[in-house]
Formats: C-alpha cells, structure tokens, sequence
C-alpha cells in the first residue's frame, strides 16, 4: 500500500514515516482492497500536553474511511487511528460478507 505523509508546519523525523508505514501496512491483513492512504500530521499551538493531530484517510473501493487524533505524541496517534480503521475496515468486511 503506498502512504503519502504530510507534516504541517514542521519536518517529520524519518523514524516516525517509518512508523507509520509499518503500522499501517498491518492493515491490510484486516481489508485486501486498500488503494493507499494520506497521512496528516499537525502540531497545535496550545498549553496543552495533547497537541499533536493526525488524519488518516484510506482509500478502498466505494467510500473511503477516516479516522482523526489527538494524543501526546504521535505514536500514540498513529496507534490510535489505526485502531479505529481496523475497526471500520473488518465492520466493511463484513457487510460485503453478508451481502
């Protein structure tokens, strides 16, 4: 699956691209189909300890899913989202399966 990231005012480490490469690779064994996916990653400006945003949208056949965070730190958010794409893409799963 190719991945395209994107950092919002500010460089990402090579260590975090790589990262989320490799977690989101591990979806595909959830959901064949998937095209690629953008990656977002924002920095908010705030005295908050959890500043740190990321979108992720996949693309599959049909709708493409989405999911958004804000965590501490970016693993944390990459871990995050992937979670809850693992969860829209095995509820896709299975209404194509019952159909």
């Amino acid at each position: 699956m190719k991945i395209n990231v994107q950092s919002v005012n500010f460089n990402a480490d090579v260590k975090l691209i790589e990262f989320i490469q490799e977690r989101l690779d591990k979806l595909e064994h959830f959901y064949s189909k998937i095209i690629n996916a953008d990656v977002y990653l924002k920095v908010q400006k705030t005295s908050a300890p959890e500043n740190k945003i990321i979108e992720v949208r996949l693309f599959v056949p049909g709708e493409d899913l989405i999911a958004s965070k804000t965590c501490k730190s970016f693993e944390q958010c990459i871990d995050e989202c992937a979670g809850a794409l693992e969860r829209q893409l095995k509820k896709r799963k299975e209404k194509q399966n019952s159909h």
